[in-house]
């Protein structure tokens, strides 16, 4: 019938679907399913539908339509009735090679992945060795200078005696925890050395599914989720030997870092938010509280805590890391990966982590991590964001608004303190291109491709909203902490009113871009950046590896946030807060950016800062 009509009414499906077939997704209470729960549609239905949708019809195309239209609310209906899990991924899987792409090639031979053996003084007691690295622990337990346990009763001491400050785990796992640390030392002690991770202490986000513990998703009304199955990267993990000690906060479902306990904190200055979503992982691995963490990202999951909370991050490239176990958000986009005090660190969870595991069909069986520490990184050409690293005008910055009422002038506060923080960190940003020329780079400026970057980060909340479609059929989103413009209750109902049209249209763009990043990365083999911005946008949308790192502390000089009240939203940044910067790496050339990144770090030697608790 729309074929005939000539028309694709698809293209306001999901519109009139959002008007008509979910009445009660607002509800002050839930209420069941019925055939009662949908009215009729009308031509005067179809009529107002058009305008969300962007089309126009004349009565002749409405008749025509009425029919068919209904007949695909009754199919829309049929599939709910299915009520899919969460778990459950779609037939179509997103790949982001571009056309002609080849696949870099494994080495011949795998090792497992080693610690290099580092000089480290633990004598200093418990404040030194709770920010060691795993290559500094690592040769601690494997000389036998230390144990499993001592570690790991250490680390869960400290997770309990600053969780009530920070707000950063949802579950200790220490039955299990020193269960595993007990056998991490029998085997150490017996020369069955595992690798770098044997006997190290860490913490798994929230949406990491761990046999016998429960699953949250940082969400009210699943508290007391779980799933009798451990996810892959903690099977992988375990048979490296490492040793889980907490499951750690997220934002609730993944954004933010407000969960169902409150607000997880940021160590540097607890009056601020963790950022998110990867909250708990970021803030626990900063203060001390654990040998690393392993967080998610769908769009800056890892790169915005990691950031604020003066740590190092390796978002890999999509498809690296298999996320079998682990809460689905956004199926094209969502990548797991570590969080930890340096690169190499990340280097080595990662090469636990990668690699198929026959579940998840988004894993290449040709894709593969191998970290080589002696890597030659001079042979690389480095490119930069050369727009990012100049000083802001202060023209950009919007007029003093005449209006006196409260909520202008806070949002025009907040876009000036964050105006002048972006001015102040360019000399970060600055710094950081002489510290490369130092090195002995040849920066080669590059710019980002000019394509609606934005609008094509639709699919992520399409995608969001279709992962927890009953959740907001029924109501229960009203159990979420969250429930501003920005929190998902509100942009799941959005994003009702988007069309499969208009998700596919978004999904072919977004080859668009695949492609015109590719050209860029024929030019160079690594970009760097100052995190967040566009870039960030771009990559997730692309499935780009990127590694965070530590690139300073703000000054007593620093401007201050905003506001500074305990738990705004605003209470960003300000004196004596870290600040960050970001290597991109061309796809599943994951280990030549770590390796960039390390060159860097090393140079800069800011992991090595903490927060004083």
């Amino acid at each position: 019938m729309c074929a005939g009509a000539g028309i694709g009414s698809p293209m306001f499906a999901g519109a009139l679907m959002a008007l008509v077939g979910t009445p009660f997704a607002v509800a002050a209470e839930p209420a069941g399913e019925s055939k009662d729960d949908y009215p009729k549609i009308t031509l005067e239905m179809l009529a107002a539908a058009e305008g969300v949708a962007g089309i126009k019809l004349t009565t002749e195309q409405r008749k025509m339509l009425l029919g068919g239209v209904t007949e695909q609310r009754d199919s829309v209906k049929a599939i709910r009735a299915l009520k899919i899990s969460n778990s459950v991924a779609p037939a179509t899987y997103f790949d982001p090679r571009p056309n002609g792409f080849v696949m870099p090639q494994a080495p011949v031979e795998r090792r497992k992945p080693h610690a290099h053996d580092v000089a480290f003084n633990a004598t200093g007691g418990e404040e030194t060795l709770a920010f060691a690295t795993v290559t500094q622990l690592a040769s601690l337990l494997r000389t036998r200078k230390i144990t499993s346990l001592e570690l790991t009763k250490m680390y869960l001491g400290r997770l309990k005696r600053y969780d009530p400050k920070l707000h950063f785990v949802v579950t200790l796992t220490e039955e299990r925890a020193l269960a595993s640390a007990a056998q991490a030392d029998k085997e150490i002690a017996a020369g069955k050395y595992r690798g770098a991770l044997h006997g190290i202490p860490w913490g798994a986000k929230d949406l990491l599914s761990v046999k016998g513990y429960r699953t949250t998703w940082g969400a009210a009304g699943l508290e007391q989720q779980s799933f009798d199955t451990d996810a892959t990267v903690v099977q992988r993990l375990d048979a490296a030997g490492a040793v889980l000690v907490a499951k750690m906060t997220l934002g609730a479902l993944a954004n933010g870092d407000v969960w169902f306990g409150g607000k997880t904190r940021n160590p540097w200055n607890a009056k601020q938010g963790s950022s998110g979503s990867s909250a708990g992982s970021a803030s626990a691995v900063s203060a001390g509280c654990l040998g690393f963490a392993i967080g998610s990202e769908t769009l800056g999951s890892i790169s915005s805590p990691s950031t604020r909370c003066g740590v190092t991050g390796l978002r890999p490239t999509y498809g690296l890391v298999p996320r079998t176990g682990a809460m689905a958000l956004t199926w094209s986009m969502d990548k797991l990966g570590p969080i930890c005090r340096d690169v190499e660190d990340c280097a080595l969870v990662l090469e636990v982590l990668q690699g198929a595991d026959g579940m998840d069909h988004t894993v290449r069986s040709d894709a593969h991590f191998h970290w080589d520490p002696d890597f030659d990184w001079k042979t690389l050409r480095i490119g930069y964001l050369a727009a990012k690293f100049e000083l802001a005008d202060a023209s950009d910055l919007p007029p003093k608004p005449k209006e006196t009422d409260a909520a202008t002038m806070k949002a025009w506060r907040a876009d000036k303190a964050a105006f002048d923080t972006k001015r102040y960190d360019n000399r970060f940003d600055r710094a950081t291109l002489e510290v490369l020329r130092s090195m002995g780079v040849t920066l080669i400026p590059v710019k980002v491709p000019d394509l609606p970057w934005s609008a094509m980060t639709q699919v992520l909340e399409a995608e969001a909203a279709a992962a927890f479609d009953e959740l907001t059929r029924s109501g229960r989103d009203a159990l979420l902490t969250a429930q501003g413009k920005n929190d998902w209750p509100n942009i799941f109902r959005t994003s009702r009113f988007y069309s499969a049209v208009d998700y596919i249209q978004a999904q072919r763009a977004r080859t668009l871009g695949i492609e015109a990043m590719r050209e860029i990365f024929e030019k160079v083999d690594i970009i760097v950046t100052p995190s967040g911005g566009t870039q960030l946008r771009i990559t997730n949308l692309t499935g780009h590896p990127a590694v965070i790192v530590p690139n300073g502390i703000r000054g007593d000089d620093a401007p201050s946030p905003a506001h500074e009240e305990d738990d705004d939203d605003e209470n960003v940044g300000g004196p004596g807060t870290p600040v960050s910067m970001t290597f991109l790496g061309g796809l599943y050339q994951d280990a030549r950016v770590a390796a960039f990144a390390r060159a860097y770090q090393e140079k800069t030697n800011f992991h090595h800062l903490h927060p004083r608790l």
